[in-house]
């Protein structure tokens, strides 16, 4: 196809233009004015839906208008999906119970998400129906949904691509394909998915593409399988979020938990996400806050759909404030009015911040993104500000004073604004002499105590402050409760530190939170944990055979000592092998 691209910037500080057309009006401030149906209009008013973002107000009228291959590049968040699902809606012929559009999404959780969001714009449509096809659900019911009739079909690449295979779905009749998330789907690996899938569907129809950045497989993406695409790109697609706090404080892994229930103690209307390296951190982290009365679960890997939806339907009602979950699970998540994101680790990938954080601070709503940092982290932080452009600020760890004071506030607050039920007063002369020979601090210290019982055990003694100095921390640095080990397992077994860290979990049974620092070399790797669980890391490690060879674990200085041997050697005998030739 002709991947040449016709490119319309919208520029952030200027009245929108429908692409650059000098006669279309600057004030399109609603939706009906962007040439939606009336009927579409009017649903979304029901659903609060009153003035379009600057990506709806730049694609939905060029969709409804003109036959043509798009590209929208956008930050998640700023209302893609009603982008291309409101014209989608208009363009779909109901009477035709054949697959008309496509949707393409990286996630099973974005591909429910996309259905959710369709299935509400249409709420006048009696007859569009949308299927949704993901991996981890049974194949066997989506292939009914499909031959009953769908004409809007939502997917995820690979469960699309068997079902490609098994000719369960006719993809002849399809006039519309988006791809959402494009960059995160090839990230994710379904480059080879994506073509086969565009290589199936007719030369005849249009393709919206959608997407955060503009890598180069994306951009070949455009090339290969678009005509001639228009290219809507705002101008604060290369800025952060503003609205959201980038923080940071610093803290040892063994602290971090300590440091977390601070935060949650200090804001009970805490609504969240902590990201944890792991599936074994996420699941002991969740554990671990329940167990102390904080509502919260896990979301992981090694759930099944069904386990996970009924985590996220838990999490989206509320029912649960806080959800721990790894990176890959989490993708493409959305969840309005998330108000903190609690990032455990700075992410291995680095892209996976803009990932993680970009959950809140979402339709204009102000956020918190909090990164628990090792006091070895900030150059990464620095190396995070370049490439983001963005400034973190270090954060203050709340006391366990200011957490009794503020949480006091709270309560006598509501005390003073409670109304008095006339029910009460036949019992107020009895009730006053319970209290008698009481003062007014007496008074106000007893029902202070009853009110913040558990918080009291908590703070109410000699609850560290966790904001250490500079020379504290330098000095708890020298003491620290790290060790360095070396063990004889490389990037040539595990690949990245992210499998390296899995493989250590999962074969020692620890968490990643008592791991510190990894350097990973070709055939061996240095690694800091907690001096607490040495002996459990050495025992598990040690002659277990892994891709058939024995794991050897020992102190850093040794192993340093036996790599440097071991080359020595291999360069000695490489010598002799040349002077023998």
């Amino acid at each position: 196809m002709d991947g040449r691209m016709r490119e319309v910037r919208a520029v952030e500080d200027c009245p929108p233009t429908i692409f650059g057309d000098s006669h279309q009006t600057r004030r399109m401030n609603t939706f009906a004015e962007l040439g939606l149906s009336q009927p579409l209009v009017e649903t979304l008013l029901k659903m609060d839906f009153h003035t379009p973002t600057p990506i709806q107000l730049h694609t939905i009228p060029k969709l409804l208008k003109e036959n043509t291959d798009l590209v929208g590049l956008a930050n998640t968040g700023t209302g893609k999906t009603a982008a291309f699902g409101l014209p989608l809606i208009d363009l779909i012929d109901i009477r035709n119970t054949q697959p008309q559009a496509l949707v393409l999404a990286p996630t099973r959780e974005l591909c429910l998400q996309i259905c959710r969001e369709m299935k509400s714009f249409s709420a006048h449509l009696s007859g569009l129906k949308v299927q949704a096809v993901y991996g981890g659900a049974d194949i066997q019911t989506q292939i009914r949904g499909l031959k009953r009739g769908a004409q809007l079909v939502v997917a995820t690449p690979g469960r699309l691509r068997d079902l490609i295979g098994r000719r369960a779905i006719e993809l002849d009749t399809i006039r519309y394909v988006v791809l959402d998330e494009a960059d995160e789907m090839l990230n994710m690996g379904f480059k080879e998915e994506l073509d086969d899938i565009l290589q199936h569907l007719p030369a005849t129809r249009n393709t919206w593409l959608f997407s955060a950045t503009m890598p180069k497989e994306v951009r070949r993406i455009s090339t290969d399988y678009m005509n001639n695409p228009e290219e809507v790109s705002l101008q604060e697609e290369q800025k952060v979020n503003v609205d959201i706090s980038h923080q940071y404080v610093v803290t040892r892994p063994n602290e971090r938990y300590n440091v977390l229930r601070r935060y949650l103690d200090m804001d009970p209307d805490t609504f969240g996400i902590v990201f944890t390296r792991t599936r074994l951190d996420a699941s002991s982290l969740a554990d671990q806050l329940m167990k102390d009365g904080y509502t919260a679960d896990a979301l992981h890997g090694d759930l099944s759909q069904s386990q996970r939806d009924r985590v996220m339907e838990k999490f989206r009602n509320h029912q649960i404030k806080l959800l721990v979950a790894t990176d890959v699970a989490a993708r493409g998540l959305d969840v309005p009015r998330i108000s903190h994101i609690f990032h455990f680790n700075i992410p291995d990938d680095r892209s996976f911040y803009t990932h993680r954080s970009g959950r809140t601070g979402r339709a204009g709503e102000k956020g918190l993104s909090l990164v628990f940092a090792h006091p070895n982290d900030r150059r990464i932080l620095r190396e995070l500000e370049k490439k983001l452009d963005m400034k973190f600020e270090q954060a203050h760890i709340p006391t366990g004073e200011e957490i009794l004071q503020d949480r006091l506030k709270i309560q006598f607050r509501k005390l003073s604004l409670a109304e008095i039920n006339p029910a009460i007063e036949p019992f107020m002369d009895e009730l006053e002499m319970e209290l008698t020979g009481l003062s007014r601090e007496d008074i106000i210290s007893k029902l202070a105590s009853i009110s913040l019982r558990q918080l009291l055990r908590s703070y109410g003694g000699d609850a560290p402050d966790l904001n250490r100095k500079d020379k504290e921390r330098r000095r708890t640095e020298r003491d620290t409760p790290m060790h360095r080990l070396f063990i004889n397992v490389g990037r040539l077994e595990v690949s990245d530190k992210g499998g390296f860290l899995a493989f250590i979990c999962d074969q020692t049974g620890i968490t990643g939170s008592s791991i510190g620092r990894i350097d990973l070399q070709e055939k061996f790797t240095h690694f800091d944990v907690e001096k607490s669980v040495i002996d459990q890391v050495t025992s598990k490690l040690n002659r277990r055979k892994f891709q058939g060879r024995e794991v050897r674990v020992n102190d850093a200085d040794a192993g340093e000592r036996f790599a440097g041997k071991k080359v020595k050697k291999e360069k000695k005998e490489r010598r002799r092998k040349v002077y023998r030739k």
